[in-house]
């Protein structure tokens, strides 16, 4: 009788327990089911994410990485800045870009090509050389590349045994005519024919290139804002304006009021850092040829991150023009420079102006 009674309560029991599961998560349930904001990826793995490998090397002249090693020689090449001449082609293959007036208030530009690998694409038009664009190129220890000269500029070229490719007077074959324009602002070329020039004139093309210093992220000196920025040299037509865009941390730049386009993929041109330095300009002739110190140094003013930092600018050991400040380099951010030289008459801070936004 008792073993009975047991096995009728364990039976009970059991029921019981059945009862309760059925109704507490069976299809008879009233309880709604908890949502979940998970998401599961078919191709997700348990292996954690990893930042790409950074490139290993740095363009001297722009800072910025690359995946091999920029050795080549630098070329440097005189752009017509001419108004018919615009726009140009190539400059956005430029690591730095210099630009100083010609005769008659024109200014000319000193495109300074060493770790692109576009070597294929046009540059032009091209243009005459001067004993102060001579020294510009000079200081890269470059090859230079143009179409004729002053008097006193191949007389440089020449006596002192310059490596240099001239369409006019020993390499005409490098170069060609457009004829989408008229001469002379329709002559141009590019970094394969200009190497193969140079190296068939048996010119050194491993000769390696002073570089610039770069800051770190963050360690740029400060300065006082400077947006929008106009830099004057005589001609009205020839003021070049610069506009910062935060996001990019770039410098937009226009000329006469128009953006600066590369006619090969018309981008505009823009640049990370921006300099405007002071030298000594002399008239030597009725043409309006000019000398231009670029050794004794003087006021310069450095445009990075949307700041401004007056500065000076030296001859450094080494050759090149160097910024710097109580006696210290300022490092550029890595990216493309440009320069600009302009009259320390009537003054130096005339020629430039910025809007503190």
């Amino acid at each position: 009788m008792n073993k009975r009674i047991r096995k009728s309560a364990v039976l009970l029991l059991l029921s019981l327990i059945l009862l309760i599961t059925a109704c507490s998560g069976g299809k008879g349930s009233n309880d709604t089911p908890t949502e979940t904001n998970d998401i599961i990826d078919p191709n997700s793995t348990d292996e954690p994410v990893t930042d790409p490998t950074p490139l290993p090397y740095d363009a001297p002249l722009s800072g910025l990485k690359l995946e091999n090693a920029a050795n080549a020689r630098p070329i440097v090449v005189m752009i017509n800045n001419f108004a018919a001449a615009r726009p140009q082609s190539g400059l956005t293959n430029a690591d730095v870009i210099w630009e100083v007036l010609a005769e008659g208030g024109i200014t000319r530009l000193i495109a300074v090509f060493q770790s692109t690998s576009a070597i294929t694409d046009t540059i032009g038009p091209i243009r005459s050389i001067r004993p102060y664009l001579i020294d510009i190129g000079d200081s890269y220890g470059a090859v230079l590349a143009h179409a004729g000269a002053s008097n006193d500029g191949y007389a440089v070229l020449q006596r002192q045994g310059k490596p240099y490719l001239d369409e006019i007077s020993n390499a005409g074959s490098y170069f060609w005519r457009s004829k989408e324009r008229k001469a002379p602002h329709n002559l141009y070329s590019n970094l394969e024919k200009l190497r193969t020039g140079a190296e068939k004139k048996k010119y050194s093309m491993d000769k390696q290139v002073p570089p610039y210093t770069f800051a770190e992220a963050g360690s740029t000196e400060v300065g006082v804002p400077a947006a929008d920025i106009t830099i004057n040299f005589l001609l009205k037509n020839y003021n070049v304006g610069y506009k910062y865009d935060s996001v990019s941390g770039l410098y937009k730049r226009s000329i006469g009021d128009k953006p600066h386009i590369d006619l090969n993929n018309n981008e505009q041109l823009s640049g990370t850092n921006l300099v405007v330095l002071g030298a000594d300009h002399k008239t030597l002739d009725k043409e309006g040829r000019l000398a231009v110190d670029l050794t004794k140094g003087g006021s310069a003013i450095l445009f990075q991150k949307g700041k401004a930092i007056e500065a000076e600018w030296v001859r450094a050991p080494d050759g090149m023009i160097r910024i710097v400040k109580n006696g210290a380099e300022l490092p550029f951010v890595p990216g493309k420079t440009f320069f600009h030289i302009v009259p320390n008459k009537p003054t130096f801070e005339g020629h430039v102006t910025w809007v503190q936004t």
